[in-house]
């Protein structure tokens, strides 16, 4: 039973070329080593790992630099203690006006002094700027350090600057280790996101990221498999660039530095626009979705590859539109005149843990 449910998950017409076999990507040439499945079971050790590196990065690096910038946990001013109210915030941080009026004659209090105590209460439970300048601070950090390390991966490659030649004698392409230790690294990442998402700090896009991170993980763990570790590699470093100016902007906001993130902000939007609804779609996507059919053809595997990346365009379209939304209001109502532009981001700083930020 066993064998016969894993010979029709890992079936060949489903995730291989025709007339290729996984026993052909089993017996490589000597001194060549192709992917398999089993490789990446690094990730799940590695990824607990990263999430003590976290957790000694924000008491060790971040926090101390928090302090150096005079960016405090902050306590925030504590609600009355009530027992009934309590209960009800507990199912309902926002009650409705029914439940204003008949806890207002149950407590013999004012409606306005009720909705005073829910605000405060829901204040209390908000996370200190210090927390969110930790989170922050460690991803700049990873996204730098990784993308730092796949650009010197990818500038000497031949398929970073001709993308037909990721599907020249598909799929057998050699690994090397600098394409391995990518991919282990960023699935170790992204596997230890998808567990501290239940406790960072919330944001508005919850769901979205968690579609972004569930969407990013069976693309890295199917295209290892597939041996599209060419197109793979160069979709991981056109994401991570963008995110490196994202959570500078997040630090220099937290850290009151307006004019550092008004300017960092215009470069994440520029950077976000060119990366992954300019290189994304037209490049990369264009050679995995038309290249790949030319070169090799399509097969059932394909389909599924190809349909992933598109749910990443998706939210890559409706981040931007946020993202434009938010500047068009920083221009017309951010400043009375438009050609104050440049540095005239200040709404989008000042609202960054509800809104772009969050991304």
């Amino acid at each position: 039973m066993a064998s016969f449910f894993s010979s029709w998950i890992w079936s060949e017409r489903f995730w291989l070329p025709e007339n290729v076999s996984w026993s052909d990507l089993e017996h490589p040439p000597p001194g060549v080593e192709y992917p398999r499945l089993e490789h990446l079971l690094l990730a799940f050790p590695l990824a607990v790992g990263v999430l003590l590196l976290r957790l000694l990065f924000e008491r060790l690096i971040a926090k101390p630099c928090s302090r150096i910038l005079q960016i405090q946990a902050g306590v925030p001013r504590r609600a009355q203690p009530n027992t009934v109210l309590e209960r009800l915030y507990q199912s309902k941080s926002f009650p409705d006006e029914r439940q204003l009026a008949g806890l207002s004659k149950q407590l013999d209090w004012d409606e306005r002094k009720i909705e005073r105590w829910f605000r405060v209460r829901r204040n209390q439970d908000k996370p200190g700027l210090q927390r969110k300048f930790c989170e922050s601070m460690w991803r700049f950090t990873f996204y730098l350090v990784i993308c730092i390390y796949a650009m010197n991966h990818l500038w000497v490659s031949p398929w970073m600057w001709d993308l037909r030649k990721c599907w020249h004698n598909y799929p057998f392409q050699p690994l090397s280790p600098q394409q391995y230790n990518y991919y282990v690294a960023e699935l170790a990442f992204y596997w230890s996101l998808m567990v501290s998402q239940f406790t960072d700090v919330k944001r508005k896009d919850y769901i979205m990221m968690f579609v972004h991170h569930l969407a990013t993980i069976l693309l890295i763990t199917f295209s290892y498999t597939n041996n599209m570790l060419r197109a793979g590699t160069l979709v991981m470093c056109v994401h991570d660039t963008s995110d490196i100016f994202l959570e500078a902007a997040k630090l220099a906001n937290y850290a009151k530095y307006q004019r550092l993130c008004d300017g960092l902000f215009v470069l994440f939007s520029f950077s976000f626009f060119l990366t992954r609804l300019v290189i994304f779609p037209f490049w990369i996507v264009y050679s995995v979705l038309f290249d790949s059919w030319e070169i090799m053809g399509p097969y059932r595997a394909w389909w599924l590859l190809n349909g992933l990346l598109l749910v990443l365009q998706t939210l890559h379209i409706i981040w931007f539109y946020l993202i434009s939304r938010i500047a068009v209001k920083a221009i017309f109502k951010g400043k009375k005149r438009w050609f104050e532009f440049p540095l005239s981001l200040s709404p989008f700083c000042s609202r960054s843990s509800s809104t772009l930020l969050a991304f």
